[in-house]
C-alpha cells in the first residue's frame, strides 16, 4: 500500500532529493567516498556550498547586499542570534504560536521586546492585524507560517523598521519579496533538507550597530566571513538541500511551487468545509496556512476522532496527528506532497462520511 507522508516535520522531501543523497552517501562526486566522510574545505564540497547559495539566490532573487548562511542550531537558535547580534535597546514582535513565543522568550535577555499583538487569546487561530509597530523598534520579528494552529502570512509586509522572519515551514513555497526584510531564517527540515542545517538571508548593512561583545561562534560577522566554513558545517543536510533547491528549479520554480501549493490545499480546505464531520481551527480564509491544514471532528461528532485516525492509517495515511495544543488532525502539505496525496485524504474523509 502506498504512504502518504503528511508529518509536520521533519517531513516529506522529493523523491528526486532522495534519490540524490543516497548515490552521494555512496559516491560523492566521483570521489568513490561518501559525502559523509569528505573533508568541508574539499573542492567537491565547496562546489556544494557554493551552488547552494547560488540556488537560493537566483530561486527566491535575492538582491545585492545580502548573504546566505547555513549554519547549525536550528531556529530555535536563531531565536538568540538575532537580538544578540541586531538589538540595540529595543524590538517587536508579532506573536502567532508557539514558535513566535519562544523567539519572544530569547529576545528579552537582550533589550525590550514589544509584543505589539497577540492571538494567544483564541488558541493562536488567527493572525492579528491593524497593530502599530513601534518607530524606533531596531527590528520587527515575525513567524511567517505557524506549523501548530494552521495560519500563514501568506504576503510580504511593508514596515517602516528592518523586518525579521522565521520562514522554516513556508520557505521556497511561494516568491518572496526579499528586498522588504533584514533577516529571513529558518531550520529546513520542513520544506528543504534533513534536519541539521540552518538557513540564514540577511542584509549586511542592519550588522555592527549593537554595543554588546558577541561570541565568535554567534556572531554573523564571522559566518560571513568564512562563508558558512569557520567551523565544519552540517555537510549532508546542505547537500540534501541543494538537490531540493534543484528540484525546485526544474520544477518551475516558486511561482509554480505556490501555484501547485494553493491547489492542493484548496482541495483539502474544500472537502473539510464540505465534510458533515469535520471543521477546520482556522476561519478566516486569508489567515489559513497553505503548509500545514489543521481540522478537528465537529462537535457532534467528537467520539469518532480516534476511529478516523485509525480508519486512515489504514489507508496511508501517515502522521496527521494534530499537534497536542490543538488536537484533531494535522495534514501538512510542503512542496514535495504530491497532489495524489492530497487527493488519497480527500477520498478517506469522503469514504468515512459515507459510512457514518
Amino acid at each position: 500500500m502506498k504512504k502518504h507522508n503528511f508529518y509536520a516535520g521533519p517531513s516529506i522531501l522529493p523523491q528526486y532529493t532522495i534519490d540524490k543523497v543516497a548515490e552521494g552517501v555512496k559516491n560523492f562526486a566521483g570521489t568513490g567516498l561518501s559525502v559523509m566522510e569528505v573533508s568541508h574545505r574539499g573542492k567537491e564540497f565547496v562546489a556544494v556550498m557554493e551552488e547552494a547559495v547560488s540556488l537560493f539566490k537566483e530561486l527566491l532573487e535575492i538582491p545585492a547586499g545580502y548573504e546566505v548562511l547555513f549554519l547549525g542550531g536550528g531556529a530555535s537558535l536563531q531565536f538568540a542570534m538575532i537580538p544578540m547580534n541586531i538589538m540595540q535597546k529595543k524590538a517587536a514582535y508579532l506573536n502567532t504560536g508557539e514558535w513566535a513565543s519562544k523567539a519572544i522568550k530569547e529576545g528579552k535577555f537582550f533589550g525590550e521586546v514589544v509584543e505589539v499583538a497577540s492571538s494567544k487569546d483564541r488558541n493562536f487561530c488567527y493572525v492579528p492585524k491593524n497593530y502599530e509597530i513601534p518607530d524606533d523598534a531596531d527590528y520587527f520579528h515575525i513567524t511567517t507560517n505557524n506549523t501548530i494552529f494552521g495560519t500563514q502570512l501568506r504576503k510580504d509586509l511593508d514596515v517602516s523598521v528592518p523586518l525579521v522572519a522565521d520562514m522554516s515551514s513556508d520557505i521556497f513555497s511561494r516568491p518572496v519579496d526579499v528586498s522588504k526584510y533584514g533577516i529571513i531564517y529558518g531550520g529546513a527540515q520542513k520544506n528543504l533538507a534533513p534536519a541539521g542545517v540552518t538557513f540564514v538571508i540577511i542584509k549586511e548593512d542592519i550588522l555592527g550597530k549593537v554595543d554588546r561583545p558577541i561570541p565568535t561562534m554567534l556572531n554573523y560577522k564571522t559566518h560571513i566571513s568564512k562563508g558558512s566554513m569557520f567551523n565544519t558545517p552540517p555537510v549532508l543536510p546542505v547537500f540534501a538541500a541543494v538537490q531540493t533547491l534543484n528540484w525546485l528549479k526544474d520544477n518551475g520554480g516558486l511561482k509554480a511551487m505556490e501555484k501547485r501549493n494553493i491547489e492542493k490545499a484548496g482541495m483539502l480546505y474544500d472537502e473539510i468545509d464540505r465534510n458533515r464531520l469535520f471543521k477546520t481551527t482556522v476561519n478566516d480564509v486569508e489567515d489559513r496556512s497553505l503548509m500545514n491544514i489543521c481540522f478537528v471532528m465537529n462537535d457532534e461528532y467528537k467520539e469518532l476522532e480516534s476511529e478516523f485516525m485509525e480508519f486512515a492509517k489504514s489507508r496511508g495515511m501517515i502522521g496527521i496527528a494534530g499537534h497536542r495544543s490543538v488536537g484533531g488532525f494535522r495534514a501538512s502539505t510542503y512542496n514535495a506532497l504530491p497532489k495524489e496525496s492530497v487527493e488519497a485524504l480527500v477520498s478517506v474523509m469522503k469514504e468515512f462520511e459515507s459510512d457514518k
